[in-house]
């Protein structure tokens, strides 16, 4: 970046970016740009910087973050900080919590920051829902004494008491056939367990945290799950955004994930601009999962070079383009004067209206109409 490289104002249409007539320029969304409105989620690159632009959003105070970032909850999402500092706060209670999320969103990254900060003393316990199989569920949840079955040569705890003490996360809750929702439903009314083959029921103390990509109150309505089961878990609610709806966490994350596959790479790989443009304009249907892989990959591609390069990325990623809401306004892209003239016509020359239209400012527009010789008091008088 220069050393005045661009400026940010606010004006009545919102905030404004301008260049400085800097050495190395400023894009928005990929595109090069002297002025532009920016909008929500918009990328502004200025030289080899790279930031997120959003409209609104207060985060919580710096105790606060330094507490969830221990747990492992980092984002500059200002909507998702502020829901994990409320999570912070129903974390060390017994309250059931169930967390909404696209596959890949994070959720059991979530459930695991919840279960450090509860402080509970026993061990977090994940129970693939979609996995238990019909003819073993209770076997499976419950545990079972040795000969209660064929093929039972020993006893065993079931996933439910070895979660005792700590944190039952189950996965994909939505997914748990009903003979399984039944005898889960037991299970959080009483707190015991009744082994497969045992007599006596048995005291459980658990913590419970269930993720879904599911619509559970849909499938209640369509009977496809008990809603007293749900009513069980849904003492907290929160909700996962999917990766492009916090596009800003790209490189908190991408950082995260080198850190985990190439820690002896985390301070020196460097990413090219085409690459983070790239990161930041791809739609990420399968979330953090697939930004993962997609580093994976290119960190075993770039391994020579150090450097990771737009070819290094999957094709699809290659072929993206940043599409973003906001026009940028510069030699490249200023308006011609047949799209002045018919965005004054449509809106009977109410110039706010044109600006709005056209993501820039009410002088920038008066600008244009002058160069172009226009009088938006011919349109009025024609409204």
């Amino acid at each position: 970046m220069s050393t005045v490289h661009a400026q940010c104002r606010r004006t009545t249409l919102g905030w404004e970016l301008e260049d400085g007539d800097s050495k190395n320029g400023s894009r928005l969304n990929g595109l090069e740009t002297t002025r532009a409105l920016l909008r929500d989620g918009d990328l502004v690159e200025l030289g080899r910087s790279f930031f997120v632009f959003r409209a609104s959003g207060a985060a919580p105070g710096l105790s606060a973050l330094q507490r969830l970032e221990s747990a492992g909850l980092v984002t500059a999402n200002t909507t998702l900080m502020n829901r994990f500092d409320r999570l912070a706060v129903v974390a060390p209670s017994s309250l059931s919590v169930l967390i909404h999320g696209e596959t890949g969103a994070g959720k059991e990254v979530v459930a695991r920051a919840i279960h450090r900060l509860s402080k509970r003393t026993g061990p977090f316990q994940a129970v693939n829902c979609g996995a238990l199989t019909l003819s073993l569920i209770e076997s499976e949840l419950f545990g079972h004494r040795k000969s209660s079955f064929t093929g039972a040569t020993e006893d065993r705890l079931g996933l439910v008491r070895a979660a005792d003490k700590g944190t039952l996360f189950l996965d994909e809750i939505g997914d748990l056939p009903p003979e399984g929702q039944v005898a889960l439903l037991r299970v959080l009314q009483e707190r015991e367990v009744l082994p497969v083959g045992g007599t006596k029921p048995l005291p459980v103390d658990i913590r419970v945290v269930a993720a879904t990509h599911r619509n559970l109150r849909d499938l209640v309505t369509r009977d496809r799950f008990r809603a007293d089961l749900l009513g069980r878990l849904d003492g907290h609610v929160i909700a996962l955004p999917a990766l492009r709806e916090r596009i800003e966490d790209v490189g908190i994350l991408a950082r995260a994930l080198v850190k985990r596959h190439a820690p002896h790479r985390v301070d020196t790989v460097e990413f090219a601009s085409g690459v983070v443009r790239a990161l930041h304009g791809h739609h990420w249907p399968s979330n953090i999962r697939e930004l993962e892989k997609t580093l994976q990959g290119a960190l075993i591609f770039s391994d020579a070079t150090g450097a990771i390069e737009l070819e290094h990325l999957p094709e699809d990623l290659r072929d993206s383009k940043r599409s973003g809401s906001g026009t940028a306004l510069g030699p490249r892209q200023t308006p011609s004067r047949e799209q002045v003239l018919s965005a004054v016509c449509r809106h009977s020359g109410n110039l706010t209206a044109v600006a709005v239209e056209m993501h820039t400012s009410r002088s920038q527009i008066h600008r244009l109409l002058k160069r172009y010789s226009v009088s938006p008091d011919e349109y009025r008088e024609k409204a």
